[in-house]
């Protein structure tokens, strides 16, 4: 298994609620396909470098994980057609 990172926004107009059941998602997504997460990193919101969908602000979480690559296609698709996810990125850690 190896080590990645999962940054993602989130729109800020959820719910504190709405805001913890997509981290939990997320996560769920790891551990039920036998990956660990080592941290979720609530980073708050904060302002992006350029309006996404007309809006500057979002929620940002930065996830590390360790897990197989096929867990990594699988947090792709589903953070892709979730309309909440405003954007994502995976990198691999050395």
């Amino acid at each position: 298994m190896a080590k990645y990172e999962m940054l993602y926004l989130l729109n800020n107009d959820l719910t504190d609620e709405e805001k913890e059941a997509k981290f939990a998602k997320f996560e769920n997504v790891v551990k039920s396909m036998g990956g660990n997460v080592a941290s979720t990193d609530k980073w708050g919101t904060k302002k992006t470098a350029y309006p996404i969908n007309y809006k500057s602000e979002a929620y940002y979480v930065l996830m590390t994980f360790e897990a197989d690559g096929k867990v990594v296609e699988e947090l792709k698709r589903i953070a892709g057609i979730d309309a909440d996810v405003v954007r994502r990125l995976i990198t691999k850690l050395n």
